[in-house]
């Protein structure tokens, strides 16, 4: 940092960085991708659902990444987040999986309750 001017630079960039990540319009998914996620396969997961996100050209869709959603038993984990809907948890998920996913909850509106952590307590 040389002057006043570039560290007032640097203070709207990080503003605007912190604004993006908190904007919540849109649909948001959160993949789970701590240590325990990675080993039980979320990677794919994640790269499934990027892949049929850009295929169906989802553009009001954003996935994430998380760490740790506590629940290490039951990875990969996703979470879905819609504006004016409870979230949706899915657990054990598979690459097939998350594309049913994205097919039939992001696109339809019709949670896979088979895949969501209550089917896995009953």
């Amino acid at each position: 940092m040389k002057s006043l001017e570039e560290l007032k630079k640097i203070r709207e960039e990080a503003i605007k960085n912190v604004d993006l990540r908190q904007e919540r319009e849109g649909t948001r998914i959160v993949v789970g991708m701590a240590t325990c996620g990675i080993s039980a396969g979320a990677r794919p997961v994640l790269m499934a659902m990027v892949e049929e996100a850009n295929k169906r050209n989802l553009t009001d869709v954003k996935i994430n990444q998380t760490g740790c959603i506590g629940m290490c038993s039951l990875e990969p984990i996703v979470e879905i987040y819609r504006p004016g809907e409870e979230k949706v948890t899915y657990v054990n998920m598979t690459p097939e999986k998350a594309r049913k996913v994205i097919a039939e909850h992001i696109v339809n509106g019709k949670i896979v309750d088979e895949y969501t952590v209550g089917s896995v307590q009953k």
